[in-house]
């Protein structure tokens, strides 16, 4: 739900004779001095944990720091502790991962092509709700019974023939937890207390994050740097069994520790919930390899918050970062990755913002198109370019050179092509590690 995400800047690695805890917590205060993270992380390894702290503001508005019990909204690592309740359901015989959607729920279009395991896997076919920007921008906030957000993606066509691509889609994992009701007859959060949170004592874990009273309740932002720009809560019935859960580092490091285990679910459910379909995706979580470990990860993002789990259950690592800000944390933890086994990292370093004539800056004023329902507009006020993407507020544009420009608050940046009559044409977002062209419209 969030834009903006980023690229690392190159920095020198530091001494091997450092030690790793110290490394850790070195690289993550600069990340968070140079305003690209905010938030908790805990690192551990061989069942100990190297670091576990708060970097930057869990109040901005009220100067109030984060420490390690910081609460925050975790979006899409919801999805793993969804697919453990539908493998507990199956491991219990009422249901199977093979049986049809129009089981439970009659009627519902192409329900006799999609299976429970399509929509674990993200290969249904079925438009992602989150998508609809319209909804998203008016509705998200707001109270919606299951039925009526299921209404939202119902009747849209499929993306294609359901097991035949992969495509993410929160829309699927709405279904899931439709399905786990029906099939329990307890509501999802129920589910998820009784079976997770109650017996491994995720004490501050839940749902309804608009509703929860904590001292530790992080404020979540879309901007929070010299400007702050608090962010709505998404609903709890919204993000439902997508994304409605909230977390804190010290409970997810629990939960890390209890898939090591039966406590929740036979190592042979849990085998095929970490056994990649396609697009490397499996039962709530990506797998992968990185410096030829295997890795099991997910990540999340919700208004106001971003957030990212690593494991490598060999050696017993965990990386788990949480932020109340739209940082890019896919780089960050794979630089903690790299610093935990003695790997080079990048330690980013300051960008310098250069002064260009507003008759240069007016030249790349104008509507950006990423896709059809996506665009930024590009203004400028009182000497400062401004970028505003869809449904989002405005962000500053800073020049490091002629038609190049970064955002001081994430990594990401802009480079604006020009035709060959010399007038900008598009700009080429650079996020996340990969490039986004985007066509000048208007």
């Amino acid at each position: 739900m969030i834009l903006i995400a980023g690229l690392a800047i190159i920095g020198q690695a530091q001494p091997p004779t450092q030690p790793v805890t110290d490394k850790l917590d070195e690289f993550l205060s600069v990340t968070a001095r140079l305003n690209k993270f905010n938030g908790v992380a805990l690192v551990a390894k061989d069942g100990e944990i190297l670091l576990h702290k708060g970097y930057g503001w869990r109040d901005a508005q009220r100067r109030v720091m984060h420490d390690e019990n910081s609460i925050f909204q975790i979006g899409s690592v919801t999805k793993q502790f969804t697919s453990v309740i539908i493998l507990y359901l199956e491991e219990q015989g009422k249901l199977s991962v093979q049986d049809n959607l129009s089981k439970y729920i009659p009627g519902y279009p192409n329900g006799d092509k999609i299976t429970i395991r399509h929509l674990l896997t993200h290969t249904s076919g079925i438009f992602n709700y989150t998508n609809d920007n319209a909804f998203m921008a008016t509705e998200a906030v707001n109270p919606i019974a299951a039925e009526k957000l299921i209404a939202v993606f119902k009747d849209k066509p499929l993306d294609f023939e359901p097991g035949s691509q992969y495509r993410y889609s929160n829309s699927g994992y709405i279904l899931l937890g439709y399905i786990i009701e029906k099939v329990s007859g307890k509501p999802y959060e129920q589910m998820v207390r009784e079976l997770i949170f109650r017996p491994l004592q995720m004490r501050n874990s839940g749902f309804d994050f608009k509703a929860l009273r904590s001292h530790g309740k992080s404020t979540g932002y879309f901007v929070l740097s010299n400007d702050t720009m608090p962010a709505p809560i998404v609903d709890s019935s919204v993000s439902y069994a997508a994304g409605s859960i909230y977390s804190t580092a010290a409970d997810l490091y629990k939960w890390h520790q209890s898939l090591f285990t039966e406590k929740l679910l036979r190592k042979s459910s849990l085998q095929k919930a970490f056994t990649p379909f396609r697009n490397k995706y499996g039962y709530g979580w990506v797998i992968d390899s990185i410096e030829n470990k295997r890795v099991i990860m997910h990540n999340g993002g919700i208004f106001g918050f971003t957030s990212d789990m690593w494991r490598a259950p060999a050696d017993s690592v965990c990386i788990i970062l949480l932020s109340n800000k739209p940082d890019e944390l896919g780089t960050i933890t794979r630089n903690l990755f790299s610093i935990i086994y003695g790997k080079p990292y990048a330690i980013p370093v300051e960008r310098k913002a250069i002064k260009l004539p507003e008759s240069i800056l007016r030249q790349y004023i104008g509507e950006y198109e990423l896709s059809s329902t996506f665009k930024i507009v590009i203004t400028l006020e009182d000497g400062q370019l401004k970028g505003q993407p869809t449904g989002q507020g405005k962000f500053d544009l800073f020049a490091e050179r002629e038609d190049f420009f970064f955002v001081k608050f994430v990594d990401a940046q802009l480079k604006f092509i020009r035709g060959a009559d010399g007038k900008v044409e598009q700009f080429i977002l650079q996020q996340g590690g990969g490039s986004q062209p985007a066509k000048k419209i208007k």
